[in-house]
């Protein structure tokens, strides 16, 4: 059926075409490209606030990572020195007994220098640390350190409570012949009596024990306890002759120098050089003489009056029976 217009009624209105309606156009236009803008302006908003988050991320990662190098660069060189120290300047030792009284007394911390016997020689009267030559402590029970004390002990930050080592004063060096003793009670080395002050007191140079003469073999050391009544020493362990008694230069560790612990008895460990200084030396003895201009009073500045030379090899640990 055909529609028709009827005349002398109004003509229908036409719909506004959007498309063709340039004002409409432009306003979506608009309304597009604001919606456009305000994404893409939250997308780098994100973005950067997203880098900003990362790049603070690592900043702090490196930052944490350089501080952890640089302390186990510190604690591995510090472990690597002390490592060096222990096994040829200095070491810490425990002392357990009272045969050393009162130079040394039980629970005393001392430190031993490496370097005697060797660059520096071994004199009459000197401390000294060795290993047990030949069983003279017996049967002892076994000590059973902790992992961390294991590791202080290797790096030498904590003193070595082992039951393998001796802690003596020399007596004789190799040649010496010492006697027990005089009408007077004192010892004499090499025919001449010498005055002890480090004696415990009440204590005699013999220890009320049997006298003696012996001829210290080459190579060896007559070691007595300061506590002569109660140390178990080369008096103890001789057969007559001075051989079996003498502690071997080889097994000697080094010289004690100081008491560190506890605090009142720090002490710098030395003996009078009145004591020994007069002592002739023997045939065996490569004693030093007293016209050097040394600090030592020998042409070696190491070498000490009545001194001999020896090698100690690196070991731990100080008993004192």
């Amino acid at each position: 059926m055909t529609s028709t217009h009827e005349p002398g009624s109004p003509a229908p209105e036409s719909s506004p075409d959007p498309v063709g309606d340039p004002a409409s156009a432009e306003s979506t236009r608009s309304e597009f490209s604001s919606e456009s803008t305000g994404s893409e302006s939250s997308t780098d908003s994100t973005a950067e606030s997203t880098s900003r988050s990362d790049h603070s991320r690592r900043g702090f990662g490196q930052l944490a990572w350089a501080a952890v190098r640089e302390v186990l660069i510190v604690v591995g060189l510090a472990m690597a020195l002390s490592l060096l120290v222990k096994t040829f300047l200095v070491q810490p030792f425990h002392i357990p007994s009272g045969s050393m009284e009162n130079t040394l007394i039980k629970g005393d911390r001392v430190v031993v220098s490496k370097l005697t016997p060797g660059p520096v020689d071994l004199e009459r009267g000197d401390i000294v640390v060795f290993t047990d030559p030949d069983s003279w402590l017996g049967e002892l029970p076994p000590v059973d350190p902790s992992a961390l004390n294991r590791v202080l002990i290797f790096l030498g930050l904590a003193p070595d409570e082992s039951s393998d080592h001796l802690i003596k004063r020399v007596i004789g060096l190799p040649g010496d012949r010492v006697v027990c003793c005089t009408s007077g009670g004192e010892l004499t080395v090499n025919g001449l009596p010498i005055t002890e002050p480090y004696l415990k007191p009440g204590d005699t140079p013999g220890g009320d024990r049997s006298g003696f003469d012996i001829v210290v073999p080459q190579g060896r050391l007559w070691v007595m306890g300061d506590h002569r009544s109660d140390s178990a020493d080369s008096r103890f362990h001789d057969d007559g002759t001075g051989a079996t008694g003498s502690v071997p230069i080889d097994l000697v560790i080094g010289r004690a120098v100081v008491v560190v612990w506890p605090l009142d008895r720090v002490t710098w460990l030395s003996v009078s050089e009145r004591v020994f200084a007069n002592v002739p030396g023997s045939a065996g003895t490569p004693t030093a003489t007293n016209s050097s201009t040394g600090p030592t009073g020998s042409g070696n500045a190491s070498r000490r009056p009545g001194s001999t030379p020896g090698v100690a090899p690196a070991s731990a640990g100080a008993n004192s029976p």
